[in-house]
């Protein structure tokens, strides 16, 4: 029984695993389709790749959020979409972090629509708090303006950038929640194993893995990403 029970939890870390590097692929993606979108104030970006990484969160867990947090990231920062190197890298990962692992935290305590709603209220929140304290102290240093001119732009031009941007993400992802995070819980919980432990099967093999490979075989053609190109290689890493 024992040994059952070791193959099973194999199987479950291996789609799980499985599952973080697809939605990791698909949230850079989002990632470098996001850079499309015009900059606020020259350097101020939009990135929705957080609506991505908060759904691997809801399925999964907020450890689970950061580890493809870090990773996409990191991938990032040596992909042409990003000029801002190591500095860069890590204002990423703690903006990212801020909205999303305390969104997913809250609603792994309540799997529910209003769980989901507080914990995405409370990242935002954070978001905004964070990034305002990150721009004030480090903004300056990387950018090498006075202090005094970044001062000057925190309640005009960084709160209100970071709540809208914060508030877009909140909203894409409640909108996908309710139709794709729902079902696949329950499918993953009509699928319980005889040992009364809920398998991830209907998180991986028809549901989320199925949509997430699509999108990315769609976006790869459509956007020209060859395997030539560190994200290609990744992404066909994993969905082939």
């Amino acid at each position: 029984m024992d040994a059952g029970r070791a193959v099973t939890q194999k199987k479950i870390d291996t789609k799980k695993l499985a599952t973080l590097a697809m939605m990791s692929a698909l949230a850079f993606v989002v990632m470098a389709l996001s850079k499309l979108l015009p900059s606020v104030h020259g350097f101020l970006d939009f990135d929705f790749k957080d609506v991505v990484i908060c759904i691997a969160g809801f399925i999964y867990d907020p450890l689970s959020a950061f580890g493809m947090i870090v990773v996409v990231a990191f991938i990032e920062m040596f992909s042409p979409f990003s000029d801002t190197g190591i500095i860069g890298c890590i204002m990423n990962i703690v903006a990212t972090a801020a909205f999303c692992c305390p969104a997913c935290w809250i609603y792994k305590k309540d799997h529910t629509m209003k769980g989901a709603v507080i914990g995405l209220l409370t990242g935002v929140v954070l978001l905004i708090a964070v990034m305002l304290a990150w721009n004030y102290f480090l903004t300056p240093i990387y950018q090498g303006q006075p202090r005094e001119a970044i001062a000057d732009m925190l309640l005009p031009i960084f709160l209100p950038f970071n709540a809208v941007k914060g508030g877009l993400n909140m909203t894409a992802t409640l909108l996908l929640y309710k139709n794709t995070v729902a079902a696949v819980f329950a499918a993953a919980h009509n699928k319980i194993s005889r040992h009364g432990t809920c398998t991830v099967s209907g998180l991986t093999n028809n549901n989320s893995s199925s949509w997430i490979r699509v999108t990315l075989k769609f976006l790869l053609n459509r956007q020209h990403l060859h395997c030539c190109s560190p994200f290609g290689t990744f992404a066909f890493l994993t969905i082939y």
